[in-house]
């Protein structure tokens, strides 16, 4: 028995493969919040830093990715308004506006820009997916360790010191890890279609 898949045009992400409904819509966006929520479980504490090592950041791009512009952002913004109103699924079982929530902030920006990216073919390719990793990633980055500082009245050298340097190579496996998933997601859809 071979189920069909969907012959894939241009501007889809791997989401619209699926059948189409508002069912499926819904289905992706709490499943992606969901998703977040539980990747942000898997944390590690960084010495000297607020902020531990997750997996949030790789789901948030996941998502944005897998999901598309519009339903990335839904997605993540389910994930930090039920964040805020105090669900613990952020890092190591919080919730409300902690310290590192500005890496919440980003990644709803972060999921957007990679989604629009993905419409436009970024997620079939290694090299393109590790450019749009990569710069989803600078997203984050370039809203949460501002954030950091403030919130944890830090000057933006600690803040750097302790919400981005420690972070670099790990942010590299997790874009090296991406770079696989979604354009081999992608190969084995052309072969089956």
């Amino acid at each position: 028995m071979t189920t069909a898949v969907a012959p894939t045009r241009p501007g889809q992400v791997i989401a619209d493969l699926l059948p189409a409904s508002r069912v499926r819509d819904a289905a992706l966006v709490a499943g992606g919040a969901a998703l977040t929520g539980l990747a942000a479980q898997i944390a590690v504490p960084v010495p000297g830093s607020p902020v531990p090592v997750t997996g949030q950041t790789f789901a948030a791009l996941l998502v944005g990715t897998a999901l598309g512009t519009g339903r990335g952002l839904a997605s993540l913004a389910i994930y930090a308004l039920l964040g805020l109103a105090g669900v613990p699924w952020f890092a190591e079982g919080s919730s409300g506006a902690t310290v590192s929530f500005g890496y919440i902030l980003g990644m709803l920006l972060a999921a957007t820009v990679v989604g629009a990216l993905a419409r436009r073919g970024a997620d079939r390719s290694v090299v393109r997916m590790a450019g749009t990793m990569l710069l989803g990633e600078a997203i984050i980055y370039a809203i949460g360790v501002p954030y950091l500082a403030l919130a944890a009245d830090m000057t933006m050298t600690q803040a750097i010191a302790a919400g981005l340097t420690p972070f670099l190579l790990g942010d590299a496996l997790k874009a090296a890890l991406a770079m696989g998933v979604l354009p081999t997601a992608w190969k084995f859809v052309k072969r089956e279609s």
